[in-house]
Formats: C-alpha cells, sequence, structure tokens
C-alpha cells in the first residue's frame, strides 16, 4: 500500500444555495475530534464499534539525542465525516506529563540541530521547524511536492522521496486525453491496492540551510525502479550516514517478470560529493532492507534474507564494514526473525524478534557471543529507538492499543510512558487474557492465546471463536487490531482462541517454513487440535463454535468449511484464496504463489490439491464471506468465486462486498458496517 507522511484532514461539505430562492442553511459537516464517551456509548460498559473509531492512534515516535525526550504523533479520526487530524506531540523519557506540540496539524517528527529543534511536515503539508516547546521557527520554502524526508545530522543537507514519472500513458501516445485504457506489456502493473501510475518513488537529495532547500538532485535519475520499495514505501529503507556524506537505500532493480517473480532487493551506499555507489548487498538473492549505520558511521547493519523469491525466509541481522567491504552474519545461529535494529555502540545492538508468541527486545555483539533476551511478558514490542543510552519502543496487546514505552537497558523492565486513550479505558472493561498450550496431533506443544469475555463466569458456558491468522507465515501475539479485534469479539460474549499454528513466526524457521506447499496439511490440524482442546474445556458449548480469519485466514476457513466435520456451526472467510489455479492467474506478487504453491499451476503441483475450490462439495455450514473490490493481492474474484459455489451448493451464504476498500477496510463507515454485519452474522447461527 502506498503511504505518505503528509496528513490529509477530510472535510465533506453539503451546500446548496439557488440563485432565485433565499440561500439555504450551510449544512456544514465539521469533524468532531475526541475520544471521551458519551454515557450513551458507554451504556454496555464493553468495546464496540462506535467507540473502536474514537481511539486515538499512535503514529510515529522520535527520540532525542540525548534521549531525554520522546516526539510522538497521534491521529484521530471522526465517524461522523471520516475525517482525521494528526499532531504531535512530546513526553520526557523517564516518564511524566505529554505535551501537544501542534493543534492545527503535524506529523512526521524529526530531531534535529543536536536536538535544538523539531523538524515536521505541518497541516499544509510543508516543511517547517519548531523548537521542543512546539513555538513554530519558520516554514522551509523551495521544497515542494514530497512525501518522506530526513535532515542530514550535520543539518546541512535533507533527503526527501517524490514520485518521478518516466513512463508514457496510452492518453499521451495518441493525444486522447479522454480515454481510460492502459497498454499493458509486462507484469506487476498493479500492486496490491493500487494500479501502476506510470511514475517511481526516487530518493533527491538537496542542501538546506535550517530555512529553505534549494539544489536538489535525483539520485535515481531515469531509474524505472523505487525506493523505498513497493507497496508500503517505509521510509526506514533509507538512511543517512552520521557524518551526513553518504546515504543508505534500499531498491528493487528488477522489473516485470522479474519482478513480480523475485524478492531480490538490494542496499546501495551512496556517496552524495561524488554521486558514487556501491551495492553493500550485491551477490545475496533474497530481500536486503533497513540499512542503520553505527555511531561513527563506519559499519552498517541490515535484515537480509538469502533466497530468491520466499518472503519468509529468515531474517538475519548482517553487518558491513564501510571501509573493507566485509559482511557478517552477526544472528547466525538465531532461528527468529530481526527487525527494528539499533546500534547501543560500535559493539553492540538491539533489536525486536517475534518469540513464542510475543514480541521482544533482544541484544547481540560483534564478537558473536550469541543473542541475548532483554525482555519478557505478554506483549508486543516494536520500533525501538535508542539514543542517549535510553530505550524506548511501541508497545500493544490485546487489552492495549499501541501506546510509547521505556525498556531498562539493565533490567529490561519495560514501562508505558503515554496513555493516549485513558479516557476510554476508564469507561470500558476489559476480558482477560491467557496463554494455553495442548500437544497436536502429532506430538507438537501448540501455544495459543484466550481472550475472554469482561465480566467472564467460569460456570457458565460461551460460544467460542477461532481466530485463524494471516500471512501464512505473519506473526501471531498479544496484538491490537482496529478491525480485527480479538477484545471487542470477547465484548460481544465469546472465547477467542487463536492457536500459534504450522507456518507463525516467533517459533523457529522450522516451524514457519513447514506450511509451504502444505496448505491444507499439519496447520489446518493444528486448527483441528486446537479446537477439540477448547471444546473440552467448561466454559465452552461445543455445539456454538465458529472461525473466522482474513487473507490466509480467510483461506483457512474456506478450507476448514469443507474438513471440519461438524466442529463449527459458522464460518466468516475475509479476503480469502478459494481457488490456487485462477488466484496464480491473477495476482501480482508471483513470487510467493512460486514458493508457498511450488510454482504456476501447469507444472502440475502436488500443492494445488490444498485449493479449497476442490472441498466445496463437502460445504454445508453457513458462510459469510467479504471482500474489497480493490484487493489485488488475493483479487476480490476469489471471493465471488465462493460466493457462488456457496449458493450453488444451498450453503446458507452472504457476500459483504466493499467498492471502494482493498485487502483491508480502513474507511471509518465501511468498518463499522464490517463490524455489525460480522457479529450480526455470529449472533446468527451461534446465539
Amino acid at each position: 500500500m502506498k503511504s505518505y507522511p503528509l496528513t490529509v484532514i477530510i472535510l465533506v461539505l453539503f451546500l446548496s444555495l439557488s440563485c432565485k430562492q433565499k440561500p439555504a442553511e450551510t449544512t456544514e459537516a465539521v469533524p468532531s475530534f475526541s475520544n471521551a464517551l458519551t454515557a450513551e456509548e458507554t451504556a454496555g460498559g464493553v468495546m464496540t464499534p462506535e467507540i473502536m473509531w474514537k481511539f486515538s492512534r499512535l503514529g510515529n515516535t522520535a527520540l532525542s539525542p540525548d534521549g531525554s525526550t520522546v516526539l510522538f504523533t497521534v491521529t484521530m479520526r471522526d465517524l461522523a465525516t471520516e475525517g482525521s487530524l494528526t499532531n504531535i506531540f512530546s513526553i520526557p523519557s523517564a516518564g511524566g506529563e505529554a505535551v501537544q506540540l501542534t493543534k492545527n496539524g503535524g506529523s512526521a517528527p524529526q530531531w534535529t540541530d543536536n536536538g535544538k529543534s523539531i523538524a515536521f511536515v505541518n497541516g499544509d503539508g510543508k516543511l517547517a521547524i519548531m523548537d521542543p516547546e512546539g513555538k513554530v521557527i519558520n516554514t522551509v520554502s523551495g521544497l515542494e511536492n514530497f512525501e518522506a524526508y530526513s535532515i542530514s545530522p550535520a543539518g546541512n543537507r535533507v533527503y526527501f522521496t517524490r514520485r518521478v514519472k518516466l513512463d508514457q500513458t496510452a492518453n499521451e501516445k495518441y493525444n486522447l486525453p479522454k480515454a481510460k485504457v492502459r497498454i499493458i506489456d509486462d507484469l506487476m502493473y498493479r500492486h496490491w491496492n493500487y494500479w501502476h501510475d506510470y511514475s517511481y518513488s526516487h530518493v533527491f537529495v538537496a542542501d538546506f540551510n535550517g530555512k529553505s532547500v534549494s539544489g536538489e538532485k535525483d539520485i535515481m535519475e531515469n531509474q524505472k525502479f523505487e525506493s523505498p520499495l513497493s507497496p508500503y514505501f517505509d521510509e526506514a529503507e533509507i538512511s543517512w550516514s552520521p557524518d551526513g556524506k553518504y546515504i543508505a537505500y534500499t531498491s528493487k532493480r528488477l522489473r516485470g517478470k522479474e519482478d513480480a517473480r523475485s524478492t531480490n532487493s538490494d542496499i546501495f551506499l551512496y556517496d552524495v560529493s561524488t554521486g558514487k555507489e556501491v551495492n553493500i548487498s550485491e551477490g545475496n538473492r533474497g530481500f536486503d532492507k533497513y540499512p542503520v549505520f553505527s555511531p561513527d558511521g563506519s559499519k552498517i547493519a541490515y535484515q537480509s534474507m538469502e533466497r530468491d523469491g520466499y518472503e519468509s525466509d529468515l531474517n538475519r541481522l548482517f553487518v558491513y564494514e564501510t571501509a573493507t567491504g566485509k559482511r557478517t552474519w552477526v544472528t547466525r545461529g538465531w532461528s527468529f526473525d530481526i527487525e527494528s535494529v539499533n546500534w547501543a555502540d560500535e559493539q553492540t545492538l538491539y533489536f525486536v524478534s517475534a518469540y513464542m508468541g510475543t514480541s521482544q527486545v533482544f541484544k547481540t555483539t560483534l564478537s558473536g557471543k550469541g543473542v541475548d533476551q532483554v525482555t519478557r511478558g505478554p506483549h508486543e514490542l516494536g520500533s525501538l529507538q535508542l539514543e542517549g543510552g535510553k530505550l524506548t519502543a511501541t508497545i500493544m496487546s490485546f487489552s492495549l492499543a499501541p501506546e510509547v514505552a521505556s525498556v531498562d537497558l539493565t533490567s529490561g523492565e519495560v514501562r508505558q510512558l503515554t496513555s493516549i486513550n485513558k479516557a476510554i479505558y476508564d469507561k470500558i472493561k476489559m476480558g482477560r487474557f491467557e496463554e494455553k498450550y495442548t500437544v497436536t496431533k502429532d506430538g507438537k506443544d501448540l501455544q495459543m492465546w484466550v481472550v475472554f469475555p469482561p465480566d467472564f463466569d467460569a460456570s457458565k458456558k460461551y460460544p467460542a471463536l477461532l481466530f485463524c491468522n494471516g500471512g501464512p507465515q505473519s506473526t501471531l501475539g498479544p496484538f491490537w487490531s482496529y478491525r480485527w479485534n480479538l477484545q471487542m469479539m470477547a465484548a460481544k460474549g465469546y472465547i477467542v482462541y487463536a492457536p500459534n499454528r504450522r507456518g507463525v513466526a516467533g517459533f523457529g524457521q522450522e516451524w514457519k517454513e513447514q506450511i509451504s506447499q502444505d496448505y491444507g496439511g499439519k496447520n489446518m490440524q493444528d486448527y483441528l487440535d486446537a479446537t477439540d482442546f477448547m471444546a473440552k474445556e467448561p466454559y465452552i458449548d461445543a455445539e456454538r463454535m465458529a472461525a473466522v480469519g482474513a487473507s490466509y485466514g480467510g483461506y483457512s476457513v474456506f478450507y476448514l468449511a469443507g474438513i471440519h466435520g461438524g466442529r463449527f456451526k459458522a464460518f466468516i472467510s475475509h479476503c480469502g484464496v478459494f481457488n490456487f489455479i485462477s488466484e496464480y492467474g491473477s495476482t501480482e506478487e508471483l513470487w510467493f504463489n512460486d514458493f508457498d504453491y511450488g510454482g504456476p499451476y501447469w507444472e502440475l503441483h502436488e500443492s494445488y490439491k490444498f485449493s479449497p475450490h476442490l472441498l466445496v462439495g463437502n460445504w454445508d455450514t453457513p458462510i459469510l464471506i467479504i471482500v474489497g473490490a480493490n484487493d489485488f493481492r488475493i483479487p476480490y474474484t476469489q471471493s465471488l468465486e465462493a460466493f457462488t459455489a456457496a449458493q450453488l451448493n444451498n450453503v446458507p451464504s452472504r457476500l459483504l462486498f466493499f467498492e471502494d476498500e482493498c485487502h483491508w477496510v480502513l474507511k471509518p463507515q465501511n468498518s463499522v458496517i464490517w463490524q455489525n454485519e460480522f457479529f450480526s452474522w455470529l449472533e446468527t447461527y451461534l446465539k
């Protein structure tokens, strides 16, 4: 998905004027940005879809060079107008009261001038500078039409990204501006949720004097490649050297069919003065991303996957020495993925790994003595910031939307710093959650998370939901979601259990990798084993169980519908794969299917036997199918095929089709409809 650092405040205006009549009153919809709850909203005392859209949402964080202060952004949404407003706050890393620095919009904060000033994008989308107390010093001139940006440590340069049009449209070719047609000669003409727009995200560098930007240069001039990489355009894939003389950036220099079938991205070290660059990951065929310079600039840490075409290969920590070109696999022997890497000094690095159903902070050194765990607890940590000997992170759980936390480097203690949604937590009850283990049919320990309704009574029996995780090789820890919110499901009176089945990250590479080309195999048995285990719990009504999930979770629901043996009374599948053959021919990231299916369908790979459409004859359980028209990762026609099959087989079924959504449902009012239809379906068949 494309992401932009500029905050857009959406105002919906309804104005009726006539020159022959008295002008009607303006019915201007004014956004209300507040997380204060009304008595009506809190009448039930638990989470609701409407309350969900009152939550303030944590965005970027930036720790000051001396480690004393954390900047963070908070976005608020308005359900009625679907408007949004993002502002910047600060809080001491030692704890204290948060201070709001901007009021009319502010995003992408960055410390500059050795912590004496803060650069940010103001509400008008302009680069601006303010002091640490929030007093705006000036709006920067000379910089237009940019996306991500970063001022060099020396403060004399800025890099920024901008889309550069390099391809001709059909309208331009024929000089017919009203035509709506695409002439397509190669693959990757669309990605995730957008069609290729004939332009490419490039990195620019320019001079900066604190007030204006000048002398901009496209360091990727005429290249039909992108940095950061699509579809997420994560600005963390670009970084400055401490002396500001070099930029390290990530790019995938492949096009068309090669781009669609390969994950081979590289990191390029660009000399700002000479324009020369070096590919520091040359020869490695998998993903290489997220360069981070050491404090003295002599080394670059980065994340690296070995195998081409496998997006879920082990994510390893590598270090490149700029003087010699030597590359070292620092975390050799560590079978867990690394992310969010930070240098403590020239020898010590901190990072996050998904680990045994959670996400924790770890550290290692260049001495090769292994990896040490720093934090523990039922949470997910991420977005590390390490400055001045202080470490901050984001923290979330099933009962906590993302907040800023500090991490004690000695004790590993995690301390929540912000509480941006206290006004909501004070008015609603959250259900407790706990970790459980069972043993699978083939004798493996299977971990799962269980979320209980508020005011849970162990003497009663509750309906239960199996949560099928997406990915398939993604993490499943105590997460917070603004749609697939397990706490919301529990608030509706359901026990929710979420097994870390085969294929989930955080239990070692072997566990994660097992799922490839075995979609209908061991991980599906894991789901059945977890369900049988939970059905025996005295507080669960085994006659009222359902399975729900999105993406790979949606596929899982389709597949379980054909093999569940009467365990479930209802299903909900969101954006799931239904037919391997038609999906292979209509998706875009072919490297994914090439690895997880074994290759294209015409090569007759055995894994195609796990396509859910082959089991439709066994479907006999009500199913709700949800999809967005702009989902190109798993094209919406997959869900249409599944709905048609259910209807023609007389299976009670409903299709929820969003005309303006993609793989995710992101718009507030669409999301509320999603939630209401989701729970209406469950209540019809489980209550």
